[in-house]
């Protein structure tokens, strides 16, 4: 049985994220790969609310937001209340993360050329095959593909009335026939 899209796209992300995070234990660092779109975020921008940290890393905002609280716990973020609303929170890095920074660059340089040479070796470049995909989707969501298959294959599985030459259905038809030779 071939597995379905979302079982082959989880272990397409396994197999890519367990492995760079090896890369990280061997480089010496204590860090997990989804922190990597929230440091380069706040490298672009600092401080930042979870929001825009959300909008520049191209990550939902309860992503960015579970996250943050995990790359706080262990010392890489500095959280202070907004300058307008306390509630809000303007993150930023700290002096144990800033201090990552350039084993960081290492192993991203390294994993870039690790993705690259992944590009070369398959017929179209899996991050052309996924640019179009993101694009694709974004036109027209997968929601809305799956609601349209599902109308099809209903529509499919519905029976067709025919009409008979009185006007009444086939239905009607054979529902007359057994009442009358009964």
């Amino acid at each position: 049985m071939k597995p379905g899209l979302g079982t082959q796209l989880r272990h397409l992300l396994d197999l890519l994220d367990s492995a760079v995070e090896r890369a990280y234990v061997v480089a010496g660092l204590r860090y997990r790969p989804r922190y990597t779109p929230v440091m380069r975020a706040l490298i672009a921008k600092e401080p930042c609310l979870i929001g825009e940290i959300a909008d520049a890393a191209r990550i939902t905002q309860p992503a960015a937001t579970q996250t943050v609280a995990l790359m706080l716990k262990e010392g890489l973020l500095i959280a202070e209340p907004g300058p307008v609303d306390g509630r809000q929170r303007l993150i930023r890095l700290s002096p144990r993360g800033r201090a990552l920074l350039p084993k960081l660059r290492v192993c991203w340089q390294a994993t870039q050329m690790a993705a690259d040479h992944l590009d070369a070796s398959l017929p179209r470049p899996l991050s052309q095959v996924l640019d179009e995909a993101i694009g694709a989707l974004a036109a027209d969501p997968f929601e809305r593909r799956i609601a349209n298959a599902r109308t099809q294959l209903l529509a499919k599985t519905q029976p067709v009335k025919t009409k008979q030459r009185n006007g009444r259905t086939g239905g009607d038809a054979a529902k007359r026939k057994r009442t009358t030779h009964t």
